[in-house]
């Protein structure tokens, strides 16, 4: 069933993506040649500790860090630890937070340091573009399937890097936030004729929104540590995440510091109101 919230549950969630968006501005700040993973995890605790938050990555499932932090052809969930970033690395973040039980989610990819090529900043740029064309696609009388086409075209419609091409990685997707970190519906980043148009979207729909894409292959293996997801090719991924929550007056991108206003703009789409002021 879709958790559907009320204005004021809204406005605990705002509150929660705040501390997340927080937390990645610190770690993306801490993101430099020479720290530790498990120096960025510290650097996001200390910031949800410090807002009066708790972490809803720490413990879930056995999960033993802060953040997830996924380092070159890690896909998602990767253990922060003693693995140290070098220049030329490039790093997707997520990261979660909970106010009052009401949860925010998150995530970001880093360049770290320099020489990087082309094909790794338009890696991060398209999966970031497509998430927010996912985030315009989040209105009144859309279906779930309408995000996931969103996500999708836009990934096809970008030029091929030189020497590889983009994977949609099947295996993991977004879903619904709120009183869970996960939770109905699950959001393909692509679209499966079979599984139906989905839900349609309302207002007090919330939804996590996370592509993860990469230079090679869409398929993914699990390691023995039984979190860390690798490309089954070795091709480096990207990762960019936002919680959104659909209002009477629009998207609302709770986890972005001015409420996705700038970006949506770009595309059109007027965010509504921040209920925070």
């Amino acid at each position: 069933m879709v958790e559907i919230k009320t204005p004021e549950q809204i406005a605990k969630m705002r509150e929660a993506g705040l501390v997340v968006a927080e937390a990645l501005k610190a770690c993306r700040e801490g993101a430099v040649p020479g720290a530790t993973t498990g120096e960025l995890d510290a650097i996001a605790a200390k910031v949800i500790a410090d807002h009066g938050a708790t972490s809803n990555f720490l413990g879930y499932h056995g999960f033993t860090g802060t953040i997830c932090a996924s380092v070159n052809d890690v896909v998602v969930h990767g253990i922060p630890g003693d693995l140290e970033l070098k220049s030329g690395d490039l790093i997707s973040i997520d990261c979660g937070a909970i106010v009052d039980g009401w949860h925010g989610d998150a995530a970001i990819t880093v360049l770290v340091g320099e020489g990087h090529g082309p094909e790794l900043h338009e890696l991060s740029r398209v999966t970031e573009a497509s998430m927010w064309a996912g985030i315009a696609a989040v209105k009144k009388g859309n279906r779930l399937q309408d995000v996931s086409r969103a996500i999708e075209s836009t990934i096809r419609r970008q030029p091929l890097p030189p020497k590889g091409k983009y994977g949609i990685i099947e295996d993991y997707g977004g879903h619904g936030i709120g009183t869970a970190m996960h939770m109905d519906p699950h959001l393909l980043n692509y679209v499966d004729r079979g599984r139906g148009r989905g839900p349609k979207l309302v207002p007090g729909f919330c939804i996590a929104i996370e592509p993860m894409v990469s230079l090679g292959t869409p398929h993914t293996h699990v390691l023995e540590d039984e979190w860390t997801v690798k490309t089954n090719d070795s091709t480096w991924a990207a990762h960019w995440e936002h919680s959104v929550a659909l209002t009477e007056q629009g998207p609302l991108v709770l986890t972005a510091f001015d409420g996705g206003r700038a970006k949506l703009a770009e595309l059109g789409i007027t965010a509504a109101p921040d209920p925070l002021g």
